[in-house]
């Protein structure tokens, strides 16, 4: 695993091949480690991802949305009407910055 951390949020890429694994060990580590950040998934070596695949992200999405924190998947392989409306998309990581800074904007509005 990669990290980089940047003003308003850190990005998290996986450093191995298996989506499946990087999901269910970020399940783990977040809460423990990240509870508090705005998160950037860089899943973008994902190419071919499914969306059973994305939806192994769903859970930690929703836990970490909950908290008032911004949780992004990066990934430009999944057509746009193919994701579902509770988890949050973008195919690069300059939208998943912006969408960071619209949430905060929002929190910060108390929406």
């Amino acid at each position: 695993m990669k990290i980089s951390r940047h003003e308003n949020y850190i990005v998290i890429v996986d450093s191995m091949d298996d989506v499946v694994k990087f999901s269910q060990y970020l399940e783990r580590i977040v809460p423990l480690e990240y509870e508090f950040d705005n998160l950037v998934i860089d899943l973008l070596k994902y190419e071919n991802l499914r969306n059973d695949e994305l939806l192994m992200f769903l859970k930690l999405s929703n836990y970490h949305r909950a908290s008032k924190h911004s949780f992004v998947l990066v990934n430009n392989g999944l057509h746009i009407d193919d994701i579902i409306d509770e988890i949050v998309v973008v195919p690069t990581l300059e939208e998943a910055g912006d969408i960071i800074e619209m949430e905060n904007i929002e929190r910060d509005l108390g929406f």
